[in-house]
């Protein structure tokens, strides 16, 4: 099995475009012509307000839950807010206008300080495409702006409606003690009681979490497990929550700590691998019968994952 890295979740800003094609430089984004079903936006060629950046790992052909945020052009600082308005719409291969666009949901990945937008969406045939992000700030006329992306073919992560792989995770029992599993300053310890392959066997639903607030790339493991304990707190007895440090770490001097490679690197798990996860923290809801009814990837509102609960506690 290929080994990979995960990835930071906004590992650089894409090349902006404008909806029609034409190129415009990340540092000066523009404006784009407007889509069909919103008002005009401002003239082309005028610069933007905010930079967008698509913060999904990968898009392919069929339901994707498409996550981006903005960034503020002139302190690269991030600009998304509940009050800023965003949706997105898009340009398949070959077409030169915008189909209809989706409203996204503004989600807090660290509250009061960073957030992201999630659409919900349908993409056709791989290749090159353009997402227009139509955003308006309060007081402030709208904004269409064009970003060029690629849906892929496949991809490698663990897809809504397939089968749960029975992986492995420390446990308490295997360990010994939570603080031997868990990077979390304040740890559910029930989060840490079984392992996917065990839950599976009892024929279980359960939510399953890559997310470790200690060494996180993204810095949002720790607030989305956060939530995500909450969350449990008020959830159904049948639903199981389990918790997995996505890389390899080891107790010492009193307290987990990375296993680097060769090059200082931190060193996924085997069940990252397995479950074929890009990025961290990420989220997936399993159902009774083992199979995959919700996957998120960076964030997760509380709404969204109490109706995702809700679904597999039927099961």
């Amino acid at each position: 099995m290929i080994r990979h890295r995960l990835l930071p979740l906004v590992v650089s800003v894409p090349v902006l475009v404008a909806a029609c094609g034409g190129a415009a430089s990340p540092s000066s984004p523009t404006t784009s012509a407007p889509t069909a079903s919103g008002p005009a936006a401002s003239d082309s060629g005028q610069q933007a307000s905010v930079i967008p950046v698509i913060v999904s790992s990968r898009q392919v052909p069929g339901k994707n839950r498409f996550v981006f945020s903005f960034l503020d052009p002139k302190t690269n600082l991030p600009a998304a807010s509940p009050d800023r308005k965003a949706s997105v719409a898009f340009i398949a291969p070959g077409e030169t206008q915008p189909g209809p666009a989706t409203e996204a949901t503004f989600v807090w990945a660290i509250e009061g300080s960073r957030g992201d937008y999630v659409a919900n969406v349908e993409l056709g045939a791989p290749g090159d495409w353009k997402a227009v992000f139509i955003t308006e700030a309060p007081g402030k006329p709208q904004e269409a702006i064009g970003v060029g992306f690629q849906v892929a073919e496949s991809s490698p992560t663990i897809a809504i409606g397939s089968p749960a792989p029975a992986t492995d995770n420390p446990t308490i029992a295997s360990a010994g003690s939570v603080d031997h599993v868990s990077t979390d300053p304040k740890p559910d310890p029930t989060f840490y009681e079984q392992t996917v392959k065990e839950a599976l066997a009892a024929k279980e639903p359960f939510v399953l979490v890559f997310a470790t607030p200690a060494f996180c790339q993204s810095a949002q493991c720790g607030p989305t497990l956060d939530r995500i304990k909450a969350v449990a707190a008020d959830s159904p007895d049948n639903v199981k929550f389990i918790n997995v440090e996505p890389y390899q770490l080891t107790f010492t001097d009193g307290r987990l700590q990375p296993v680097l490679d060769a090059n200082n690197q931190l060193q996924p798990v085997d069940a990252v691998n397995t479950w074929g996860i890009l990025t961290e923290p990420w989220v997936f809801t399993v159902d009774a019968t083992g199979v995959v009814r919700g996957s998120f990837e960076g964030v997760v509102g509380e709404d969204e994952l109490k109706a995702a609960v809700a679904e597999i506690a039927k099961s």
